[in-house]
């Protein structure tokens, strides 16, 4: 790969999206970067990205530009939103529609940023195998964009199931501090850290890893009574409480396909002791 003529457009630069762009910079790569916020725009702009507006409901907005897709690679990074009524019905929408608009230009990979709630909570190690079943509603909107992904012929798909994403600012331990929770402190952990998902994009773009679902999730997956409450401690919050006569409900995420194939070790992969790090 000739990183100096690759370009690639991230359809989403928020959390994960703006340092990965950043990385993408420092080693080279032309980026082209969307928000949904024009205000934003300039600040992209300030980084060295290309800022594009695109913004669905589910239809593209009319003054798009069509130069955004004009790339090596698409990353879409937009995750459907959460307080949308019609989550099932206006997420698949919005996929479908960047399939169409991409599809008139010279784009040929498009790498898909999911989610770990495609999976069911089964108490038990899953793989890519066992997404569906009973699973939220964002869940059944992201399977079915990867449902839609994988129907149509015009590009190469691969796509990324990460779980719960933190880092330093993002501190998992403000997920549940100071809550009475009814589900069991048994339950696991799955988190994964930002420095884990840029690095994970990176190595799949450099080896050039199409056609592949893949988890990314952290090794070490704790049980919430002994994470949480240590990791609101960390920070000075109050921990959470749990309902010791709650059944267990819960899954655990298996990566091992992806570090495999990519021949990836995770940055962090103890949650536990990335906040001691901190």
């Amino acid at each position: 790969m000739n990183k100096g003529e690759k370009t690639i457009s991230i359809l989403g630069c928020g959390w994960l999206g703006l340092p990965l762009a950043e990385r993408l910079l420092e080693k080279g790569f032309l980026v082209k970067g969307s928000s949904t916020s024009t205000e934003k725009l300039q600040g992209l702009s300030e980084k060295g990205i290309q800022p594009f507006h695109i913004h669905l409901s589910p239809q593209i907005n009319a003054d798009y530009q069509p130069e955004f897709f004009e790339s090596q690679v698409l990353i879409l990074n937009i995750p459907p939103g959460r307080r949308q009524p019609d989550i099932e019905t206006i997420y698949p929408q919005q996929i479908s529609e960047l399939i169409k608009v991409a599809g008139e230009t010279s784009l040929k990979k498009i790498l898909f940023v999911g989610s770990t709630s495609v999976y069911p909570n089964l108490n038990r190690e899953v793989t890519e195998e066992d997404a569906g079943g009973q699973i939220s509603s964002s869940g059944k909107a992201i399977l079915k964009a990867e449902q839609i992904l994988h129907n149509q012929n015009r590009f190469q798909i691969s796509i990324l199931r990460f779980c719960g994403l933190y880092n330093r600012e993002r501190n998992p331990g403000r997920f549940l501090a100071g809550k009475e929770l009814s589900s069991s402190g048994k339950d696991r952990v799955n988190l994964i850290h930002q420095e884990d998902c840029i690095r994970i994009i990176m190595k799949l773009i450099e080896k050039e890893s199409w056609g592949e679902t893949f988890n990314a999730c952290g090794d070490q997956h704790p049980e919430k009574e002994q994470f949480y409450p240590v990791a609101a401690k960390h920070l000075g919050l109050t921990p959470p409480s749990f309902d010791d006569k709650a059944s267990a409900s819960y899954k655990i995420i298996n990566s091992g396909k992806l570090k495999q194939k990519l021949d990836y070790s995770f940055a962090y992969p103890d949650p536990a002791k990335a906040l001691e790090k901190s």
